[in-house]
């Protein structure tokens, strides 16, 4: 049986010293929570947050990462340096990094590939805008993202990935899909990994949702048999909101 996953997105908020406390309050409220969790802090906290979720259920996670290992890439960062810090995770492919940074499948799939090669878990991001879910292209651009993100990526290596279907209509804005919709999307994907690895990839592969989840959405979504856990945004900054979340399949 699938692991629920939960990981919580901070995006650009909290200092470091804002994630220091708010991390510290998460730790001991999550102690108990049976999924595994995931927090990504900006970078400029991740130091901060490395010492108080060391040791405990909480994975440190990144929200991205440099395609490249080292040189002149002014504003990057590398894998080397998140795993100095001893993050084990990192975010591709968030279709903030697709929209607004232009980030392509052939650019997220360099990222795949070298944080898979250096050790790191890799929560790899897809999903639609409203503008091809009402064309009817949901499928197509699911395809699309998936076979171009994970091209070159073995079935050995593809244990460490994480899948998260975000819509992107549905990120930060209050709208959620249906559980049933969103079941529908995360069943064409397993699907499209048993067609690209096999069967049994396919069955092990985790599939979160994101997409405005909220303590009081959360528990139909996750009741759906593909839907196997949530990146969470916004409600991943409030500590009773975050909880509620973690704990709802305890």
């Amino acid at each position: 049986m699938r692991e629920y996953y939960i990981a919580g997105n901070w995006k650009m908020n909290n200092t470091a010293s804002q994630a220091r406390e708010f991390a510290e309050a998460l730790v001991d409220e999550l102690k108990d929570a049976s999924a595994k969790m995931m927090i990504a802090p900006p970078f400029t906290a991740l130091e901060s947050v490395s010492s108080i979720v060391r040791g405990t259920n909480i994975v440190l996670g990144a929200q991205n990462m440099s395609h490249k290992e080292y040189g002149a890439y002014t504003g990057d960062i590398s894998p080397e340096m998140l795993l100095d810090l001893d993050v084990a995770a990192v975010i591709l492919g968030h279709s903030e990094r697709r929209i607004v940074f232009g980030e392509t499948d052939e650019l997220i799939n360099e990222k795949i590939k070298l944080a898979l090669s250096k050790g790191l878990e890799v929560v790899f991001c897809i999903g639609e805008t409203l503008d091809e879910r009402e064309a009817g292209k949901v499928e197509s651009v699911v395809r699309t993202q998936v076979t171009k993100g994970l091209s070159g990526v073995d079935e050995g290596s593809l244990k460490h990935v994480t899948i998260a279907y975000e819509p992107v209509w549905a990120i930060g804005t209050g709208r959620t899909a249906t559980p049933e919709d969103a079941n529908n999307v995360h069943q064409f994907v397993r699907s499209l990994i048993k067609e690209l690895y096999s069967a049994d990839a396919s069955d092990r592969m985790v599939i979160q949702y994101g997409g405005s989840v909220k303590p009081d959405n959360v528990k139909e979504l996750l009741d759906q048999s593909d839907i196997d856990g949530a990146l969470v945004g916004g409600a991943s900054l409030d500590l009773e909101s975050f909880r509620a979340i973690a704990l709802c399949k305890n």
